[in-house]
């Protein structure tokens, strides 16, 4: 890997070190940012590993992160970062651990995070929901390299045409953008792990009503239910409720067997034309 491309890699762009008992250190990737600041759901890969470092410290065996609600309380930069553990709780199916993430002194983002271990053979139960329809990978229109969007260098985002009209500066009635989605970091394909970022890897929801400029995420939280078997998902991302600049926005991820995988619901920061 040369020195332009460190850090493409996901699992290297999120890597902890440990650097005393219950502080580890990581280095924050450019390519994983969105106006300058890493993603939402890059940052939660991140303290998933912190949890997952800290819980098998003390003698957990989970293997993943199945649940995580992090408060975005700062916009941290690129760069050396540390993250701060706490156990809370290691049970024979569940632990749960506590992460904050500090740079300069000030935390940033924290974290509960909720371990568990998913199987690559289980049978779903139950699920009510539905994999969105949309056009096929080769009839989407692919979302190009963007300045303001590292995180498209390494994401191959395919959206269907529904979702595409705000590219020309239309308004939509619908806030929802849908498509495919999938890694391009240059190192794997989606795991459990990986689909952290995946849930917060599409364009806000309100790019369709008009919104512009940044669209900060103040608390994201976000559910992993299966292990993936595809290198596509299938993603649908829309609003709820969008009052008093602040925008409730909800996402579902689907692997190519239809079934969900993970989801996610944020609440973020959004600037929309005034209403006349």
């Amino acid at each position: 890997m040369t020195t332009s491309e460190e850090g493409r890699a996901l699992r290297d762009a999120a890597a902890v070190e440990p650097l005393s008992p219950w502080r580890y250190g990581v280095n924050l990737s450019q390519y994983y940012t969105a106006a300058g600041h890493p993603n939402g759901g890059y940052l939660q890969c991140v303290m998933a590993n912190g949890a997952l470092a800290a819980a098998s410290e003390v003698g957990a065996t989970h293997l993943h992160t199945t649940a995580i609600t992090t408060n975005y309380s700062g916009a941290p930069e690129v760069g050396a970062a540390e993250l701060h553990t706490e156990v809370r709780r290691v049970g024979r199916s569940v632990s749960f651990v506590h992460v904050t993430l500090e740079q300069g002194g000030q935390v940033m983002t924290e974290s509960l995070v909720t371990l568990g271990t998913l199987h690559e053979d289980s049978t779903v139960r139950y699920m009510d929901a539905t994999p969105p329809e949309m056009a096929s990978i080769e009839e989407c229109h692919q979302s190009t390299d963007d300045e303001e969007i590292n995180m498209r260098k390494v994401t191959d985002l395919r959206l269907d045409p529904s979702s595409t009209a705000w590219w020309n500066g239309e308004r939509s009635e619908r806030g929802e953008v849908r498509g495919w989605l999938k890694l391009n970091d240059g190192d794997a394909s989606w795991d459990a792990w990986s689909m952290l970022f995946a849930s917060d890897a599409l364009p806000p929801a309100t790019f369709p009503l008009g919104s512009s400029g940044w669209v900060p995420t103040l608390q994201l939280t976000s559910y992993i239910r299966r292990i993936p078997t595809s290198e596509w998902l299938r993603v649908r991302q829309w609003c709820v409720v969008v009052a008093d600049g602040i925008v409730d926005e909800r996402c579902e991820l689907f692997d190519d067997r239809g079934e969900l995988v993970a989801s996610s619901t944020q609440l973020a920061m959004v600037r929309l034309p005034t209403i006349h």
